[in-house]
């Protein structure tokens, strides 16, 4: 399948050098986040697919290219399957409406060039 906008690994590596100078100019404050992110989509009671969905959702609902790329890759890291991703972004699309229409194709266009590099590792 060919995805002509890449709106997976091609936006975390336009992230790459920008985060990384940033994350040099206040690394006490991505150590936090980084700490943060780890404790939050842990399994618990939850288990992280569910979490990694649920995170792609509010990033939809959030506008945020970086974080969509970022939880499409967890949740096809996670075995999520491209119904379950569909599913959870018609969630998203129900709670904000016609912004769902424009990011959710995204966040089902990324997830769905992980899950082929995912899928393919078995």
């Amino acid at each position: 399948m060919s995805h002509e906008n890449g709106h997976g690994p091609a936006v975390l590596e336009g992230l790459r050098t920008p985060s990384k100078a940033l994350r040099s100019a206040i690394p006490d404050v991505y150590a936090g986040f980084s700490s943060m992110h780890r404790a939050a989509l842990e399994p618990g009671t939850v288990d992280a697919k569910t979490k990694e969905l649920i995170a792609l959702g509010i990033s939809v609902a959030q506008q945020c290219d970086g974080c969509i790329a970022s939880h499409a890759r967890g949740a096809a890291m996670k075995g999520a399957t491209p119904e379950e991703v569909a599913e959870t972004i018609g969630v998203a699309i129900l709670m904000i409406g016609g912004p769902g229409t424009v990011y959710g194709p995204r966040a089902y266009d990324a997830f769905l060039e992980f899950h082929e590099k995912y899928a393919a590792k078995g």
